[in-house]
């Protein structure tokens, strides 16, 4: 069996599930993996075979997505043209996490996909949704990478095609500490933006990692990193706390090592918004954004101690045998919930 699994590339989610799902797949075929973006710190360990440059969301510096040059970033032209090159006719399954050219491809190629992202299950029925509706954010997500059949992750199994997250191997093994200080990603605000505002709370120490340090450095009760693996996950693992964008990833870890979080999504980022919704739900404070106004409400989360409580088992096994049994050997499967597809149980 010939089976393709195409990642998107914009943040670092993405990447670090496929890390997992990509051996299981291997047990049931030989794998062949797509890659487009251009917004990832995470380098996948495989062989790629196609990478292409797709369509990524920039991220800018005022708590949300740059559209100005997203779209001075996307060469139409060059896009269509890799869809329309991509052959998928050797393929027996075709999975892809929210990765565009794979899905308009197969579409073209009338062929099914397999959708398996966050931001899928965003999109379900039981999905909790912020309370104001952003109808061209919940399009965009809709019909950026269309497919025919979901499975999704969100921050609690909502059904027997939401799963809770997939959490890294290098995360599962990690040993949490508290050596006091606060590890901050938030890839979508200026640098002197958040430490304008983190020493404003100067009773804490600050890690702050970002894409735009070469070398960290000192700066009153903040320490700044450039954005490497290694010294992220030791940061996160023996930090207090954890203050971040309201993306899938870094939360899913941060609530799976049992800190204490607050999140602050993307302005105008549908998906972001919904896991916002969730995350309110099951009690992580959440803020609109970081600014002087927000300021209490960051000495509040610092001077509460709660922690939300989950339980993440290792799942990645059983997604992709639940993928492969129910999308291979000529089987059909039921769909509801137009246009995002779950299948039914028969």
């Amino acid at each position: 069996m010939k089976i393709l699994y195409a990642v998107q590339g914009t943040g670092n989610g993405h990447i670090t599930r496929a890390m997992e799902i990509i051996p299981y797949l291997q047990k049931k075929g030989e794998v062949d993996i797509l890659f487009s973006g251009i917004q990832s710190d995470i380098e996948l360990p495989f062989k790629v075979k196609y990478k292409f440059k797709g369509m990524s969301f920039i991220f800018g510096k005022k708590g949300g997505v740059d559209f100005w040059q997203t779209f001075k970033k996307l060469n139409s032209l060059k896009l269509l043209k890799e869809i329309k090159n991509l052959d998928l006719k050797p393929y027996d399954l075709i999975i892809s996490d929210f990765e565009p050219i794979s899905c308009w491809a197969a579409i073209k190629a009338k062929k099914e996909t397999i959708g398996l992202s966050n931001q899928v299950a965003t999109l379900h029925p039981l999905a909790p949704k912020p309370k104001k509706q952003d109808l061209i954010g919940k399009l965009v997500l809709q019909n950026y990478a269309p497919t025919t059949y979901n499975y999704g992750f969100h921050f609690k199994r909502l059904d027997g095609t939401v799963f809770t997250p997939i959490i890294r191997k290098q995360v599962r093994e990690l040993i949490p500490t508290n050596e006091g200080h606060y590890t901050v990603y938030l890839p979508s605000y200026d640098d002197d933006e958040i430490i304008k505002h983190l020493k404003l709370l100067y009773t804490e120490n600050w890690q702050v990692f970002s894409k735009h340090y070469k070398k960290g450095k000192r700066i009153k009760n903040i320490t700044t990193y450039p954005i490497d693996s290694e010294l992220f996950l030791k940061s996160m693992a023996s930090c207090k706390g954890i203050l971040c964008n309201a993306g899938f990833g870094t939360v899913s870890e941060a609530l799976f090592l049992k800190k204490k979080l607050m999140a602050i999504p993307m302005k105008k980022q549908f998906e972001q918004a919904c896991n916002a919704a969730l995350l309110k739900e099951m009690g992580v404070p959440v803020i609109k954004k970081l600014n002087l106004d927000n300021i209490p409400k960051i000495k509040k989360w610092l001077a509460d101690d709660a922690i939300v409580e989950v339980e993440y088992p290792d799942n990645a096994k059983e997604i992709v045998d639940l993928i492969v049994d129910n999308h291979t050997g000529g089987k059909k499967i039921k769909a509801n919930h137009e246009p995002n597809n779950y299948p039914i149980f028969q």
